[in-house]
């Protein structure tokens, strides 16, 4: 599975952090966290094999390299708004997107980011499919297609969308009629709720697959609910589980793992990304920048 930086995106990036003076002026101004953002210029600058900013306690600086670095990527952004412009008739891009995605990552990354997305992009309609299935792209006829887990090699190509830790987790009810699970093996002596196929994020306690729950669901959002109702524990993306767990809703229980395993994510499309059609670029920038999924 081959995988491409997006290389506008980080420009856009790295010229707003010089604009801003600081990584936290540009988090704010592009709605990302300020280590998201360092992280982003980290990679940036390891990619490219030079030192663009002197970080310090107090400012930024750009370096020698940093400097014209700026001014060739203000000017290539330059370029590439113009180009638009004069491709799309000044015209916002239009049309219908088709994407597939489970049902975790629309409610709980994919839809805080649609209002501000439909809002700038007015005459983009979306169909959104939701399955934790590993779709076909061309059977279902999606543009964009976001995957969980390690990608498997094929024609399509893959930009990161970030990753996440899966951590063990039971409802207070729960908890309050067993107790706490000390080891996996006190845990193996309950009921637990588990994916009904098979997953590259493996099972747990178990090597078989999903066969070691009692209960079984197709999809991560469904097992998190039977979860929250305190059917019984189940191991969730961080990412899902963020609020539940600083609710109280949910508790961590002590970790099988450690560290905790990592999913990583993806979005998936047909073809090279700079022959896509505006209205599926501007939504798979959308999700390069907004989209990210973080502990």
């Amino acid at each position: 599975m081959a995988k491409e930086p997006n290389r506008a995106a980080e420009m856009a990036v790295f010229v707003r952090v010089v604009e801003a003076g600081d990584f936290s002026g540009a988090a704010r101004a592009l709605s990302l966290s300020p280590s998201a953002v360092s992280k982003l210029i980290s990679r940036l600058e390891a990619r490219l094999g030079t030192r663009l900013l002197r970080r310090s306690t107090r400012r930024l600086a750009l370096t020698s390299e940093g400097e014209a670095f700026h001014a060739r990527a203000a000017g290539i952004l330059a370029e590439i708004d113009a180009a638009e412009r004069e491709a799309g008739g000044a015209r916002l891009p239009a049309g219908r997107v088709r994407i597939a995605s489970s049902a975790s990552y629309v409610t709980h990354v994919l839809a805080p980011l649609l209002p501000r997305f439909l809002a700038d992009y007015p005459d983009i309609d979306l169909d959104i499919v939701q399955s934790d299935a590993i779709s076909d792209l061309v059977a279902d006829r999606a543009d964009l297609a976001i995957r969980a887990g390690p990608l498997e090699s094929s024609g399509l190509i893959a930009r990161s969308l970030g990753e996440t830790s899966l951590i063990v987790v039971a409802s207070p009810d729960w908890i309050e009629r067993h107790g706490v699970p000390e080891t996996p093996a006190d845990l193996a002596r309950n009921d637990r709720l588990g994916f009904s196929y098979p997953r590259a994020a493996g099972a747990w306690l178990s090597p078989t697959g999903g066969a070691d729950s009692r209960v079984r669901v197709n999809d991560g959002e469904g097992i998190r609910h039977l979860a929250l109702a305190g059917v019984a524990p189940a191991r969730l993306a961080a990412f899902t589980i963020r609020d539940d767990l600083a609710s109280g809703r949910l508790v961590r229980l002590p970790p099988l793992d450690t560290p905790p395993p990592r999913e990583a994510f993806h979005a998936i499309y047909v073809g090279r990304s700079d022959t896509l059609p505006r209205r599926v670029q501007v939504l798979l920038d959308a999700l390069t920048i907004h989209g990210v999924v973080r502990d």
